[in-house]
């Protein structure tokens, strides 16, 4: 008998999370079932592959990850080998007699988990019968067009069959089953109406009509309680996937959520409070050497710097140890993902840095995945004068250096005008030419192929920012995914990240929010929103999350201009910072990292699989709550030393940005790193989920002042 304390995480949606002992791992079985296993999709590829290391190192043997078979995935990721577990071996073996291909290995990942894949395409001739299934066990069809549906209802009949498999041979082990997204919920669905003797828990990453709502730029969270859902979902010509996906919750034993605020949405669109709510994390690496992550910082900001001297070639009049680089990351999602207020308070930015006369320029990336038919050759163009310069500088240094040597070794001190020769000026003048160019550095790398109604750059036409010279932000698109292997801009998305200075992710759909996670890890900055689940998260568990690089834009209760000024006034103010206040804050930032870290977060999901143990086998495992602990909730406190905020402790204009003045005297003596690194350290000892804010004291997602 498992027993536990009901404790209140009212930092996350209020719901009860028991703190039970260490689950029997050797008596069980857990299988994860997602379509992102081994394939790569979207952000449930990210969760399950971080959270693989800290699962397997607690199951073992017994943890067991099931997905899709894609050969290309099989041959690259994953290492073939044969099931020690005698009923998955036994399970694969029935399935494979009759004519389904069933592969098994391990994910070359950290933590390398089993996982079980189906190929689809072999038992694609079973459908029709499959979706008689379906039909008799929640009376949901799925039309023939639809070939994703298709795919998923295949991937979800293969999953229960082996399953009944598994426990048919179980040999007396309980078997729990996770099934991510309603993509895999099929799965569930048929395993519950086959009365599988399995616990089941179905986490929704993101509810599939909000997402769709949300994209139409609908008041989208203030109008939750008044959306029609069936008509909705019948509108957009998703009615039976949204049917597969409320089946598939109402059919767990444990439904759970990502974030408080999809914990919301999904009460009101899939009818179902969540049981529980499991953050996501992330596999959280420290250097040795503490500063490591700012050397790191310094390395590849510099390789962006040689990219930029390469775009605006001939147009480079600012000073790049004086220019900010900045990023926004993701599917390109125009209004999901926050360009579009983004793209508006970058014009406002530019009008405010140029009116105070600003000798900071701020470059700014967009990293969105777009249709496009080949690099621009304009861009091109750039990096290759660049390297010639390059090259022209060396070749220069070479003999102005060998002169210089002959001549101190003669006891002379060289005539400059002699050192270098008529060729030697020639040589540069026409190097210098070669930098001229007619028109302004471009705004994206790649020739777009829907350039005239590409989101994107229709604002950047509207709004005006094409790079000219009196511009003080400068836009670049990247319409690709970062790689080290391309020709523009070489370098891998981690070290382009940590390159940068800050994030931007002001996102109106966003139930997690991986990309300003990735960055607090990496010590960067980032602007998120009250709208996703990591701002809510971070405001819950920071006293002043300014004050630790997260910047969080309340897009939830003001309106769309009202956000966009907020975000404008973030960024002016993160340019008005000195360089000493930004390591200040990077280094606070990093040290967020331990709120990341699945070795805390992975607690969560070990409650759900708690809880669906208790309601699927209440005579064998059962929880008995307590009442919850009195102490206070975990917070980050607020740094008394400056900066608590950035405009909070800085001029009001931000000429002075890099220059060092009296006032960093006194903060040399306010600001005590040692200490507040200890600080923070005894507090993130403290298991930051297992405490209680007392009623009263709990806010409201957003409800903060700036």
């Amino acid at each position: 008998m498992l027993r536990g304390r009901s404790l209140s995480v009212a930092s996350l949606s209020g719901l009860p999370v028991w703190e039970a002992e260490r689950l029997p791992v050797e008596d069980l079985l857990l299988f994860e079932v997602s379509w992102e296993v081994t394939n790569k999709v979207g952000g449930i590829y990210t969760v399950i592959q971080t959270k693989a290391k800290t699962t397997a190192d607690e199951w073992g043997e017994n943890y067991f990850l099931i997905g899709p078979y894609f050969e290309h995935n099989m041959k690259t990721q994953v290492e073939r080998c044969e099931p020690v577990n005698d009923a998955v071996k036994r399970a694969m073996d029935a399935m494979n007699k009759h004519g389904c291909q069933v592969y098994f290995g391990r994910w070359l990942i950290e933590g390398s988990p089993y996982v079980v894949l189906f190929d689809i395409s072999s038992s694609a001739w079973n459908l029709d019968r499959w979706k008689g299934d379906f039909w008799e066990a929640c009376s949901v069809g799925i039309p023939h067009h639809d070939r994703e549906a298709n795919d998923m209802l295949i991937f979800g009949s293969l999953t229960a069959w082996f399953l009944k498999e598994v426990t048919d041979h179980a040999d007396g082990k309980h078997v729990i089953a996770q099934f991510h997204e309603w993509q895999a919920g099929t799965g569930l669905v048929l395993s519950r109406a086959r009365k599988l003797p399995i616990a089941t828990i179905f986490t929704t990453h993101a509810t599939l009509l909000g997402r769709y709502l949300c994209a139409a730029n609908i008041d989208f969270y203030n109008q939750l309680d008044k959306f029609n859902i069936d008509k909705e979902a019948g509108e957009r010509q998703i009615y039976h996937r949204y049917c597969m996906e409320r089946a598939s919750v109402h059919c767990a034993h444990v439904f759970s959520t990502v974030s408080g605020i999809t914990a919301i949405e999904a009460e009101h669109m899939l009818k179902r409070k969540p049981d529980v709510v499991t953050p996501n994390g992330l596999n959280v690496k420290k250097f040795s050497a503490v500063h490591e992550f700012q050397n790191l910082h310094v390395m590849y900001k510099a390789r962006i710097q040689d990219f930029v001297r390469g775009h605006f070639y001939g147009h480079l009049d600012f000073d790049l140890e004086k220019t900010l680089f900045l990023f926004i990351a993701g599917r390109y999602e125009f209004s999901n993902k926050g360009a579009d207020i983004f793209l508006e308070s970058l014009s406002r930015l530019n009008f405010l840095l140029r009116m105070h006369k600003s000798n900071v320029t701020v470059v700014v990336f967009f990293i969105m995945p777009a249709k496009t038919n080949n690099f621009n050759v304009e861009t091109l163009k750039g990096q290759a004068v660049r390297k010639q310069l390059w090259d022209t500088a060396h070749a220069m240094k070479e003999k102005f250096g060998k002169k210089l040597y002959d001549g101190l070794l003669r006891g002379e001190i060289p005539d400059m005008n002699s050192i270098l020769d008529r060729d030697d000026i020639t040589i540069m003048k026409r190097a210098i030419f070669s930098t001229q160019r007619q028109s302004l550095p471009p705004v994206t790398t790649h020739n777009m192929i829907d350039d005239s109604t590409d989101p994107i750059l229709s604002t950047i036409r509207r709004i005006g920012l094409f790079n000219n010279r009196a511009d003080r932000v400068k836009v670049i698109l990247h319409p690709e995914f970062l790689s080290s292997t391309s020709p523009l801009l070489p370098m891998d998305y981690e070290e382009f990240v940590r390159g940068c200075h800050l994030g931007v992710f002001p996102s109106y759909y966003e139930p997690w929010g991986y990309t300003p996670a990735e960055c607090t890890v990496m010590g960067i900055p980032s602007v998120t929103t009250n709208l996703s689940g990591f701002g809510c998260f971070m405001q819950e568990h920071v006293a002043d999350p300014t004050a630790y690089g997260i910047y969080i834009v309340d897009r939830r209760f003001r309106s769309p201009d009202d956000s966009c000024n907020q975000l404008t006034q973030f960024l002016y103010g993160f340019c008005k910072q000195s360089r000493r206040q930004r390591i200040i804050q990077r280094n606070r930032t990093e040290r967020l990292s331990d709120l990341l870290d699945w070795r805390y977060l992975g607690r969560y999901y070990q409650h759900a699989r708690h809880l669906s143990l208790s309601r699927a086998f209440p005579d064998k495992f059962h929880l008995e709550p307590t009442s919850p602990p009195t102490t206070d909730g975990f917070k980050y406190p607020r740094p008394p030393s400056v900066p608590p905020s950035p405009s909070g402790s800085q001029t009001s204009s931000p000429q002075s940005s890099d220059v060092e003045d009296d006032r960093d005297e006194d903060e040399d003596e306010r600001y005590n790193e040692e200490e507040e690194a200890e600080r923070d350290r005894l507090n993130i000892k403290s298991p930051f989920f297992l405490n209680h804010i007392p009623k009263g004291k709990k806010k409201l997602h957003g409800a903060y002042k700036n």
